[in-house]
């Protein structure tokens, strides 16, 4: 599944960082959720492009981390 996003629409979303993430930097990751996909950049380069994954996709990916 595509999901096409604006670089506006991306820019108004909330991003949230993982709560294992230091503030030291590193390896990080920030997520937000959308209309009928989520969205995964690289917190150190937010201008980069984000990966959009459709909500169960973003689900099973969560759940099988877990593990």
């Amino acid at each position: 599944m595509s999901v096409h996003v604006s670089q506006t629409h991306i820019d108004q979303l909330v991003w949230r960082t993982s709560s294992y993430s230091s503030e030291e930097g590193g390896e990080c990751v920030e997520v937000a959720s959308g209309p009928g996909a989520v969205h995964v950049r690289d917190s150190k380069d937010t201008a980069r492009a984000a990966l959009t994954v459709a909500p169960a996709a973003w689900t099973a990916f969560v759940h099988f981390a877990a593990v």
